[in-house]
């Protein structure tokens, strides 16, 4: 016993540090995002403007160019009849269009010159938004490896009996931390990420359609661009969300899983999804209310992912003293008695029902579905 207590106080030191080197990390990650970020917006700004001036040069040339071609008329009249016409008119018209096609050929070089500093501003744009995006979702992951630290790992650490155990579920939770990394990395980058790139590639369009087939078609390519990052600020919400949502806090267990559930049915089209609360709407302790919303998400995510399901049935009740869920799906169920490579999620669940000293009951056949009870005492 003496041993053990050696080394969970030994382990607990390893998180200590852990944790302290992740938030650190985190910490420059996000100081470097936000440095890309604002170095981002400068630049928007100055490619904004470059693309104004450029603009304004190619009206000026046309225009110029134009007068060019009324002088050079002018001077070819001038010259066919040059018996009619004095010296000096002559002169005058020679000098005229002269000055004309020098000034053209400044127009001209000047607008190639910042057709090249839109274009580099362009190239820079796209790497720092690159950098912003790897920043940002590294910070992300850091916050999921922060919150096994500072939650599921401490628990976990005080519920294991001896060394053996707590490496063999360490190594669990590594795993489901590189699984939850990997899920982020893929809901980011076919997401988020590729609209964003779209957006880009769609905004360099905007200016050669208003060039080539007027305001109103470049009208229809900005309202095209305004939807697409609408849609990457949605998914990007989308995931913030599942990370943790705020309404927890804010409103409670209740409002919070019915949003999620809501969000849920919306996500998966042929899903219906019915909520149920059979107590009075309360406020509980946070801990609790974190760990009945995990407990749903997941059962939801296994039914969905997993069991295929089409129906989805939540209840929850809160009583005085404890609280019970039973979230009932019509999936293609699973042997029970059947333990399957990778099933961290139910090994989770059943861990952190058992830190909160409750109770879990999963009933599932084959083709059948599955019911999944919880009841957790919320006063001790």
């Amino acid at each position: 016993m003496k041993e053990t207590r050696i080394e969970e106080k030994a382990l607990d030191q390893v998180i200590e540090e852990m944790i302290e080197n992740v938030t650190n990390s985190k910490d420059e990650i996000f100081h470097i995002g936000e440095e890309s970020r604002h170095e981002f917006e400068k630049l928007h700004e100055e490619l904004q403007e470059t693309k104004r001036q450029v603009n304004s040069l190619i009206d000026e040339g046309d225009k110029l160019e134009q007068q060019v071609r009324f002088s050079r008329m002018r001077l070819s009249e001038v010259s066919k009849y040059f018996n009619q016409y004095s010296e000096e008119e002559i002169r005058e018209v020679y000098e005229k269009t002269h000055k004309l096609q020098m000034d053209l050929s400044v127009k001209r070089e000047k607008e190639k010159q910042l057709r090249e500093r839109r274009d580099d501003l362009e190239r820079r744009l796209k790497n720092l938004e690159s950098t912003v995006q790897r920043a940002e979702g590294l910070v992300s992951k850091i916050s999921v490896v922060l919150n096994y630290l500072n939650e599921d790992f401490r628990k976990v650490s005080e519920a294991l009996e001896d060394a053996k155990e707590k490496q063999e579920f360490g190594l669990q939770i590594i795993e489901a931390q590189e699984e939850e990394r990997r899920k982020l990395s893929r809901e980011i980058h076919d997401g988020p990420a590729q609209m964003l790139a779209n957006v880009m590639i769609r905004s360099d369009l905007v200016d050669r359609t208003f060039r080539e087939r007027g305001v109103e078609e470049a009208l229809a390519e900005i309202k095209s661009v305004k939807q697409m990052v609408r849609s990457a600020l949605h998914e990007v919400r989308r995931i913030i969300y599942d990370l943790r949502p705020m309404a927890l806090d804010d409103l409670g267990i209740i409002p919070t899983l019915k949003k999620y559930l809501n969000t849920v049915e919306e996500y998966n089209k042929d899903l219906h999804v019915q909520f149920t609360n059979l107590g009075k709407e309360r406020r509980i302790d946070s801990k609790y209310e974190v760990a009945l919303f995990r407990l749903v998400q997941e059962s939801v995510q296994n039914a969905v992912k997993h069991a295929e399901a089409t129906e989805i049935q939540v209840k929850v009740e809160l009583k005085p003293k404890a609280a019970i869920l039973v979230i009932k799906d019509n999936g293609k169920g699973f042997d029970t008695n059947v333990k399957k490579d990778k099933s961290f999620g139910l090994v989770g669940m059943r861990e952190r029902v058992d830190m909160l000293e409750g109770e879990l009951t999963i009933d599932s056949k084959l083709g059948q579905g599955t019911v999944v009870i919880i009841q957790i005492p919320t006063e001790r």
